[in-house]
């Protein structure tokens, strides 16, 4: 969903709302500059869907990675994450918030060397408070199915990219998220791997899982229904289903 001539545009029926955001505007100062990084935005995102968010350097696609993943705050306009208006939030409560419905994927992988692959997925888990046992039960389920149900032992230095990566997806389902997001998920893997992870992905997605992922190769948005194409800190265009619609603001 989308607003276009200052009306939500609905595709998706029969689905609610995971994310809503309201003409939703993000200015960094830097000295004596202001640098206006979302220039007000309005988005819809459904349950069940798969979003790209593409545009070049600068766009704010990065920006609105960071404000729907809870990492950042907007300066103006409204952010509604399953219906709660997380732009109003505390910190502490943004932080808890964020801890319970978001996972995260990043291209870097993010591991921590020292942890086991088990002791990587169950992180999100003992942060939530989880019992040992049960914790330990599901990183082995999270693990198995990403494929690495042999690795639960090894560290992230003995295993490959793509095999870190598929620890990363394993340890951002561990709370079962409302979202799952992504940043440039195959930046640093060859292009088998790549085809390997967004493989995996789109699984997920086939699952039921909302996944919004910024990158910035068109081979890898395709792997994704719908696009938002960023530009100069607004909605250029968003492709939904099919359907291109230009100039959304």
């Amino acid at each position: 969903m989308s607003k276009t001539d200052g009306a939500f545009v609905q595709a998706e029926t029969g689905l609610h709302e995971v994310v809503r955001l309201e003409d939703v505007t993000k200015v960094y100062v830097m000295g004596t500059n202001e640098v206006h990084a979302l220039a007000g935005v309005n988005l819809a995102i459904h349950q069940g869907s798969f979003w790209a968010i593409m545009g070049s350097s600068g766009s704010g696609k990065s920006t609105m990675l960071n404000l729907l993943g809870c990492l950042d705050r907007p300066t103006s306009g409204r952010y509604y994450l399953e219906g709660h208006d997380v732009s109003r939030l505390s910190d502490d409560e943004l932080s808890e918030f964020r801890l319970k419905h978001l996972g995260f994927i990043f291209q870097s992988f993010n591991l921590i060397a020292q942890l086991t692959v088990r002791e990587n997925i169950e992180l999100p888990l003992f942060y939530l408070g989880w019992d040992p046992e049960d914790s330990k039960q599901r990183a082995a389920e999270l693990a198995e199915m990403v494929g690495l149900g042999e690795r639960l032992n090894h560290r992230p230095s003995e295993l490959s990219g793509g095999q870190q990566q598929r620890v990363a997806i394993a340890r951002a389902l561990a709370n079962d998220p409302s979202i799952l997001l992504a940043d440039e998920p195959t930046g640093n893997l060859d292009s088998v791997t790549s085809e390997q992870i967004m493989d995996l992905l789109g699984q997920l997605h086939d699952q039921g899982k909302t996944i919004i992922m910024v990158t910035h190769e068109p081979d890898i948005a395709t792997y994704a229904p719908n696009c938002v194409h960023m530009r100069d800190g607004l909605i250029d265009r968003i492709t939904e289903n099919g359907r291109t619609l230009e100039g959304v603001r």
